[in-house]
């Protein structure tokens, strides 16, 4: 028995260790080439910045820049009010449809690998040339203006919309979810490596547990949420924080445009940090609280 927990004690040493060397790139490069802007930037948020010859010339103000930025600035804390309700709906939809996408790319169907191809397409379409094409490409515009122009008189959404409008039914909860519904080409496409999580995680799942739930007489929606499901919370955890990180760092994140307009247009240094720092912890605290309420719901098994 002893010699078992030895042996036990030994591999997750070894497993340990061979996370450590995974991440030691990370960190190695975290501590050579970010920690002292790190700092730098921290200290800048609370000081003025004057640009000089080469040099930034920084004179201490204290939190001046962070009143500025939430009791004078008329667009920072609508934006983001906006941007984190909008990370909520979109992460949470991001979640499911990937989870979804996963279930189905795992099942067995002929021409199962064309259409697994076809749905991690988005992974290289996020990648940061493909979305610059895609951005940039006046024909991918025209096309999608046609495409809209030609739908407007028979829009599904938009006319379920406009009944649940008129019977006052859940409205605001409803725009949500058809926001999400005409915008799934950008849930789909940032939905990539999720469902490659996802999908590595089912395929780690025996089939003989299935079987035994067969047998049990388990219908396939109890077998989903007493094995896939606990199965895979870990996945869940990993995703989620991926998922708000990665919203948090798009493009079109009106919070990040506001930044890169203080800092770049109006050259204006010592804003743009606080603005950056406050967006940078309202984040970290987001990701942390929602971390330990799933962590709590996670089964670990051996």
């Amino acid at each position: 028995m002893k010699r078992q927990k030895n042996k036990l004690a030994g591999l997750q040493k070894r497993k340990a260790v061979s996370g450590y060397l995974f991440i030691a790139p990370f960190i190695i490069g975290f501590l050579l080439f970010m920690v002292r802007p790190f700092i730098n930037s921290l200290y800048m948020s609370f000081c003025t910045v004057n640009l000089g010859a080469g040099q930034f010339d920084m004179a201490w103000s204290g939190i001046d820049n962070y009143n500025y930025a939430f009791k004078v600035d008329p667009d920072y804390t609508k934006n983001l009010v906006e941007e984190i309700g909008r990370m909520s709906v979109y992460s949470l939809a991001i979640m499911v449809f990937s989870f979804f996408v996963a279930l189905i790319l795992n099942q067995k169907f002929k021409g199962r690998a064309l259409v697994r191809a076809v749905f991690f397409l988005p992974v290289i379409l996020s990648s940061g040339v493909m979305l610059g094409l895609e951005t940039d490409n006046s024909l991918m515009k025209n096309l999608l203006a046609t495409v809209e122009s030609a739908g407007d008189q028979i829009n599904i959404t938009s006319a379920m919309q406009e009944v649940l409008r008129t019977a006052g039914v859940g409205v605001k909860a409803f725009e949500k979810v058809f926001e999400v519904i005409n915008n799934i080409y950008d849930v789909a496409i940032a939905s990539g490596i999720q469902i490659i999580i996802y999908l590595s995680g089912l395929q780690t799942i025996s089939d003989s547990m299935y079987e035994a739930a067969d047998i049990e007489g388990c219908t396939k929606w109890e077998s989903l949420w007493k094995i896939t499901f606990p199965m895979l919370s870990s996945l869940f955890l990993v995703n989620w924080i991926y998922t708000v990180i990665d919203f948090c760092m798009r493009s079109d994140n009106k919070v990040i445009k506001q930044i890169q307009t203080v800092m770049k247009t109006k050259l204006n240094y010592g804003l743009a940090s606080a603005m950056s720092w406050v967006y940078f912890l309202i984040v970290i605290a987001i990701v942390g609280v929602t971390a330990l309420i799933i962590s709590r719901r996670v089964y670990y098994y051996e």
